[in-house]
Formats: structure tokens, C-alpha cells, sequence
């Protein structure tokens, strides 16, 4: 007899126990839909659920979007994994994406791997289903994710016996691979490798030499490949950006900018611009002014081959030695690109700003600029600071008071967090690591910028037309409790209980005194905040404080931005005319598929924007250790910035770069791991690392290729820590011979600094 499925209907609204109990057993992802249609809700009660999902939400009890639910601190029903360990022959893997506000590593999920699939290597993806078992995580593959993405990046080590290994350069990834095949690589190069062979008999070989793995230039090619970044344009897409750029400027339907005085104030060292300003004073305390944008729109068609490129790439890449642009160079360098003294066409923001600071009006048209001067943020405020500024100049400061006042009525949040910037010789290598300066100029261009982000939102909210919204959430509950505890261990008061917003943090840390304090408050209050992403339902910007806010500043470089652009062709009807001839698609404002899919192309293009971001990171992380790699054994005054049971982390005052010291280095002390407050506690002296401690820790390790940095105890590190009687762990003795062939890279990573690892027991 076939038993019959649980048909029990379900009266009402879901308790949150049975929507937590649903998305841990359920076998696929959960989303609010599959929760509606699960517990059988309708009408009003979907609403309801709505709400209460945002509840749990802010609870701390789930986390991701309304398509896919799991347990806060959990990872997704379904997800992209990638393999980090081949444990006794079987996979170990984390998540591809993963970036806690804590800091803390990866979950590792065994791979449960069917029979009939192939065997799976260390830096292989899968995207998985994953469950929780008891402390631990399990994953069934569903698929295995092709090519680019079996791409190894790693340096070539020849051990004691003349084998080849490819020893990785991402930290989170500990064990050599063996080299079957080293092609023209050489020992100490930088190299790309893919699997040969299956099961005991895997092993890599090398596909491209890379080059020198220590030359500065490289650190932004590791990230490249490590992320997946896509870096050279396929040529039908070249073919097509040249043929787009000789598209001709007519006047018909375009407003004559180019009398306006237009300037670009940008970095002195910037590789485009596409944006620039101009204001003059109305007559009535307040001031007209003009936000000129590159007309991206107008030479990027929806559907063309160039338009799912830029689509794919979601935005341009910046390191310090290269750009890797969204869009072919004759388009984002030269033809897009705001250059002084030549005719573009552009998109223009007009505004008209109050005597308040208010925005009171806005229209958007399609011109044509020249522009008068590019001018560098320094150059900029050098004139202003010293009375040789024109008129020009002065009525952008003056425009700009007044939109500060306003800024400041709005009270958005405050971080003046500061910002690394590596600067390189004309050989490419690094010349200085320094702060950068936080100018009024800069400030400047960002509230002209911002005002002209909020007018865009605005006026397309007006049309009702489609919107890519800038997106900034409120902190979850979660998140808030956390940071109360930290206040609590400062001795400073969060109340949950009043409405919370960017004021309430400027206000807290304004109290705090203490220069050093004062950061690690407002590294915190940055740790609490949620990710900023692009979507199409409007939920405001916490921090900027401003309830209606899209990107239109940067469509060079954010695909957002020209969705944002086509949306304003169509509500403005500024249509051009098409040139006779030309076989480039009529249409420049959004098409059919973006008004189709604008909430998958959001999510896609946040992706990107997360992946550039920890690119550029990892690259400043791997320029820091190289600048430091020659000062190994100096001391240097920190700052501790994380503490975990293993260690704590800190970083050098002033310049950056974090690094851990091991609890193993503290000496013979048992160092219990006080979470409430963020501190390392010894047992028998009291001796405590709390976050915010400054102290003198000597450099031990700076591994350049990983980007990696280890401290120690100025009075020396290196002694084991001793656990109290009683909870000393049984340690197995380790295995006499190499079963698997498993390396890992010495401590130095150094070629023929190589040792093996045992095949672990069970």
C-alpha cells in the first residue's frame, strides 16, 4: 500500500519556528514563494508573511533575499562551492562567497560525491546542495561548473627528489598539487595549471606562464585569475566598440552645452572621466547647476554584442597598476571619456538648488559638452585654499555650502574611515604606502554627485519608469546586538530600543575622544552595516539617509548606471536620431529583456561589484606584504582590530595590512576566548588581548604572494601553548610516511622549503 504524503492543512500564518523548521529540512532552495505555497497562505496572509519574514530577518534568525532563505550564519540550500582539501579522498569545500562582518573563516562542507561522477580536485567549483549534520556541513553535488573555472593559479616548487608542485597563492587554500606536465615553466614562476589525471593519480599541468610571481605587476594578475575577472575582450566586441565609436555627434535633439565653463575634478592619476560640473549663483541665495555625465547610452546599445559584455563584466576593476575596464578602451578612454577641449555627448543633470541646499528642481536632456579644463582633486583645492580659484571654481565651493548644509541637516552616516593608496614607481614598483588625503574637493564632487543620484531616482519615479535602485538596508537585529555587546565592552550604551539611524552612530562616535578609540568605534558601526546592492524595489539608503537614491554618475565603469541612463532616454524621449547606414541597433534607452529581467540583472551585476571589490582588496593586501616582506623582524606599533580562539588579529597604525598572532605564540599560558569581550583572557596572570589594545608586535611573516602578514611578541613568540590539566586534547601521533603525496608551502613559501603531510586517521 503506497502511504499517503502529509496532506494536514495549515490554519494562518506560520509560527517562526515552523518557517525555521521548513528551511532547514526542505531539499531545494527556499524562498518566500516556497514558504507561501507550503504552508497553503493567501491573499493577506502573504502579506503578513512578508512581514514576518523581515521579523526573523532582523532577528538574526535568517539570512539572503526574498528567493532564497537559510539559518543566520548558515550557508544556502543551494550554492557554488569550491574544492580547498582532499581529506583521506574525500573533497573538502567553502563557500565561494563568503564574507562574514566577523571575520570568521569558512564553514568546511565534505563533498559527498555520487559514483558514477568524476573524481573531484582541490580548486574545482560545484555548485551543491548543502545540509547541516549535527556540527558540521555536508554537500551533494549537483553539477560541476565548467572551464575557466578549473583554472589553477599557483608558483612552480621543485622539491628535494626534482618533482614539480604547484604551490597555491590563495591563503585559504593549503596543499600543493603535483605538476604531471611543467611545459616551458620554470621553478619559482607564476603559472596557470589545470587537472590531468583522476583519483591517486591527479595532478596538474601548466597552461600559461605568468612570469615572475614577485614582480609588483603580478599581484593584480593573481587577483584577475583567482577571481575570475573576465580581462580581454573578445574581438567582435572590439570590432564593435570601434564601430560604435565613430557613431557621429549630431545637434539634433542634443542641447549646446559647450559654452558652459564644465570641468572634470578628478584624481591627478585617472584613466577617464565621466563626470563634471559647473554652477552659478540663481540671484535668489541659491544656485543653478549642471552635472554633466559621458552619454555611455548612446554608444552601448541594449542586446549588442558590446552591451552583454559590459553586462557580464557589471563594472570596471581598479588596481594600481592596471584598470580592467567594463567597456573596450576606444569607448571608456577616449570617445566616453570627458577630454578637455573636445566636443562629447553627454547626459546633463540640471538642477536648481535652494538657499537651504534644498534640490528644488531637476531636468535631464541630451547634450553636447566641451569641456574648459581637467582639474586634479589637489590642484583644485590648492586654488580655492589660496585665492587664485576663478569664478568658475568658486561658484562650484559656494553651490557646494549650501548642499553641505543640507547634508548636514540630513545627518547621513559619517565614517572617515581611512583610505590605502599604493603608489608606483614609472618601473611599477612601489614607491610609497600611505593614507589618502581626505580633501574638500573631494567632497565636492561627491555631493554633486549624490544630488544628481537622488534627481535620477526622482525623475524616473515621477515617469513611473523602471528604476535600478542604489540599495543600503538597515542593520539587522543581529547585527545591532552584537554591536551593543561591543559597546558594552567599552563601557558605552546601544539601546535597542529607540529607532535607529546614521544620526544615533555620528553621535556615538563623536563622544569617543581617543583618536585610536575613535576608529575601531566607527570600524564597528562599519562592521554593523549591511551590503549595499542594486535592485529594482526601492528600500532606501540608510546610510546616505535619503529615502530615493539611484547610481547615474558612472556608466563608464557601472553597468547600473547605464541602466539608469536608458531608463531617462525613455522617460525623457531623447531618442537620436540614427545615422543613416550604420548597422548599430536604433534603440538606446531599455529594452525589452531589461524591463524583463531588471531584478536577475541587478542581482548579477551586485555579484560583480562584491567580486571587484575583494579584488582590489586582496591586491592592496598583497601590495602591503610586499612593501613589508623587507622589514620582517622590525617592530611596529598596532592596533588589535579581531580576536578568535586561535589568535588575535591586528594592524600597523598607519598604514594598514592585518596580521594574525596565533594563540600558539603567546607562551606556556592557557588563553581562554572571552567572545562577549572581544578579548584573549590568560587564565593564571589576567593578561588580556582585547580589540582596541595598541601595542608593539614584531613582524614575523609577509608573504607577498599571498597577501598573508604574521606577529609575534616583540620578546619572542615561537613557545607552545599549554592547555590546564584536564583539557589537554589527545594528540595522534603523525603518520612516518606520506600516503597521499600531500605538500604544503613551507613557512616562507620558498622553493625546496617543502613539507609533506601525513594522510589523516579516523
Amino acid at each position: 500500500m503506497t502511504k499517503r504524503p502529509n496532506t494536514r492543512k495549515f490554519v494562518g500564518l506560520p509560527s517562526k519556528e515552523q518557517v525555521m523548521d521548513f528551511i532547514r529540512t526542505a531539499d531545494t532552495t527556499v524562498g518566500k514563494r516556497e514558504i507561501a505555497k507550503h504552508f497553503r497562505l493567501k491573499g493577506q496572509e502573504k502579506i503578513a508573511l512578508k512581514a514576518l519574514l523581515k521579523d526573523m530577518a532582523e532577528e538574526g534568525l535568517i539570512d539572503g533575499r526574498k528567493s532564497a532563505y537559510h539559518r543566520m550564519g548558515g550557508v544556502p540550500k543551494v550554492t557554488v562551492l569550491r574544492i580547498v582539501d582532499i581529506d583521506d579522498g574525500e573533497p573538502v569545500a567553502i563557500p565561494e562567497s563568503w564574507d562574514p562582518d566577523d571575520g570568521s573563516a569558512p564553514p568546511l562542507l565534505r563533498v559527498i560525491e555520487k559514483k558514477k561522477q568524476a573524481a573531484l580536485r582541490t580548486g574545482d567549483r560545484i555548485l551543491a546542495r548543502t545540509e547541516e549534520a549535527g556540527k558540521g556541513w555536508l554537500a551533494h553535488p549537483m553539477k560541476k561548473l565548467a572551464t575557466r573555472e578549473e583554472q589553477m593559479l599557483g608558483v612552480i616548487e621543485i622539491d628535494g627528489g626534482g618533482k614539480a608542485w604547484l604551490a597555491p597563492v590563495d591563503k585559504r587554500i593549503r596543499s600543493s598539487s603535483p605538476v604531471s606536465d611543467v611545459g616551458q615553466a620554470e621553478e619559482g614562476q607564476l603559472v596557470l595549471a589545470e587537472p590531468a589525471g583522476r583519483g591517486r593519480n591527479s595532478s596538474v599541468k601548466v597552461t600559461e606562464v605568468l612570469g615572475d610571481p614577485l614582480a609588483p605587476k603580478s599581484y593584480s594578475l593573481i587577483a584577475i585569475h583567482k577571481f575570475g575577472i573576465p580581462h580581454t575582450f573578445p574581438q567582435e566586441v572590439l570590432s564593435e566598440a570601434e564601430k560604435a565609436a565613430k557613431l557621429p555627434l549630431s545637434e539634433e535633439k542634443r542641447e549646446d552645452l559647450r559654452g558652459l565653463p564644465i570641468v572634470p575634478i578628478d584624481p591627478s592619476d585617472a584613466r577617464d572621466h565621466d563626470d563634471a560640473i559647473w554652477a552659478e549663483p540663481d540671484g535668489e541665495g541659491g544656485y543653478k547647476a549642471v552635472v554633466a555625465i559621458a552619454d555611455v547610452s548612446f554608444y552601448v546599445r541594449p542586446d549588442s554584442k558590446l552591451d552583454k559584455e559590459a553586462r557580464k563584466r557589471g563594472n570596471s576593476v581598479y588596481f594600481p597598476d592596471r584598470v580592467v575596464p567594463m567597456l573596450p578602451e576606444v569607448l571608456s578612454a577616449d570617445v566616453c571619456s570627458l577630454r578637455e577641449g573636445e566636443d562629447r555627448a553627454a547626459m546633463a543633470c540640471h538642477l536648481h538648488i535652494d538657499a537651504e541646499g534644498r534640490i528644488k528642481s531637476w531636468r535631464f536632456t541630451r547634450a553636447l559638452v566641451r569641456i574648459a579644463e581637467v582639474i586634479a582633486y589637489e590642484d583644485a583645492q590648492a586654488r580655492i585654499d589660496d585665492g587664485s580659484a576663478d569664478d568658475n571654481l568658486q561658484n562650484l565651493w559656494g553651490a557646494w555650502q549650501l548642499l553641505s548644509s543640507a547634508r548636514d541637516a540630513r545627518d547621513p552616516l559619517d565614517l572617515d574611515l581611512p583610505e590605502r593608496r599604493v603608489v608606483l614607481d614609472e618601473q611599477g614598483k612601489i614607491a610609497e604606502i600611505a593614507v589618502r588625503e581626505r580633501l574638500d574637493a573631494h567632497r565636492v564632487v561627491e555631493d554633486f554627485m549624490i544630488a544628481a543620484n537622488v534627481a535620477a531616482a526622482k525623475a524616473l519615479e515621477s515617469k513611473a519608469s523602471p528604476v535600478v535602485y542604489r540599495i543600503h538596508e538597515p542593520p539587522t537585529r543581529e547585527k545591532l546586538i552584537a554591536l551593543r555587546e561591543y559597546f558594552d565592552s567599552l563601557g558605552k550604551n546601544l539601546a535597542l530600543g529607540q529607532v535607529i539611524t546614521p544620526g544615533l552612530f555620528n553621535r556615538m562616535i563623536k563622544d569617543v575622544a581617543d583618536d585610536g578609540e575613535k576608529a575601531l568605534v566607527m570600524e564597528a558601526v562599519l562592521r554593523s552595516q549591511t551590503q549595499a546592492y542594486y535592485g529594482p524595489q526601492n528600500a532606501g539608503h540608510f546610510g546616505l539617509a535619503l529615502g530615493s537614491y539611484a547610481h547615474f554618475t558612472s556608466p563608464i565603469r557601472r553597468y547600473a548606471d547605464l541602466l539608469v541612463h536608458r531608463a531617462l532616454v525613455d522617460s525623457y524621449h531623447l531618442e537620436q536620431p540614427k545615422p543613416p547606414g550604420n548597422t548599430i541597433p536604433a534603440h538606446s534607452g531599455l529594452s525589452q529583456r531589461d524591463r524583463e529581467n531588471l531584478s536577475k540583472i541587478t542581482d548579477a551585476i551586485s555579484v560583480t561589484e562584491r567580486r571587484a571589490m575583494e579584488a582590489e582588496r586582496d591586491t592592496i593586501d598583497r601590495y602591503v606584504a610586499a612593501w613589508l616582506s623587507a622589514r620582517v623582524g622590525e617592530v611596529f606599533s598596532t592596533r588589535i582590530t579581531g580576536v578568535q580562539k586561535f589568535g588575535f588579529f591586528a594592524t600597523i597604525v598607519g598604514l594598514g595590512g592585518d596580521g594574525l598572532v596565533p594563540i600558539s605564540t603567546l607562551g606556556r599560558e592557557y588563553f581562554r576566548h572571552d567572545e562577549g569581550a572581544h578579548a584573549l583572557i590568560g587564565e593564571d596572570s589576567g593578561t588580556s588581548y582585547t580589540v582596541g589594545d595598541v601595542l608593539d608586535l614584531r613582524l614575523g611573516e609577509a608573504n607577498p604572494l599571498t597577501g598573508a602578514l604574521k606577529f609575534e611578541l616583540p620578546e619572542g613568540g615561537g613557545r607552545q601553548r599549554v592547555e590546564p590539566r584536564g583539557q589537554r586534547p589527545q594528540r595522534k601521533p603523525r603518520p612516518k610516511k606520506d600516503r597521499q603525496g600531500k605538500h604544503t608551502v613551507g613557512k616562507r613559501g620558498r622553493p625546496g622549503n617543502i613539507r609533506h603531510q601525513g594522510r589523516k586517521k579516523r
